[in-house]
């Protein structure tokens, strides 16, 4: 009945969807999605648990990069958005400088 009425919906076979907030991130792992397309317009319906994820560096990256490297939490984080969040690297980094 709806294909009649110009309404059309089926099942994505989605692994991941992300919305990017201006503050975080919302990620649903192994989501249903469907998307009904009606009069051109496309709606999706998304259905699963959600994580929350903080935008930038996690600030518990940011203490033990500071604490382990003896630098200041500035410092830390700078170096954490320098090798793109790998902790390893960013200590390596300070300790030699």
């Amino acid at each position: 009945m709806m294909k009649s009425m110009g309404i059309d919906s089926k099942e994505l076979e989605a692994e991941r969807v992300i919305f990017e907030l201006k503050d975080k991130r919302l990620v649903i792992e192994n989501p249903s999605v469907s998307v009904v397309t009606a009069q051109g317009q496309k709606t999706y319906t998304v259905m699963g648990a959600e994580k929350e994820e903080t935008r930038g560096v996690p600030k518990e990256d940011i203490e033990m990069v500071a604490t382990s490297a003896n630098v200041s939490k500035e410092k830390a984080k700078k170096a954490l958005e320098e090798t793109n969040g790998d902790l390893a690297e960013a200590i390596a980094r300070l300790k030699k400088s």
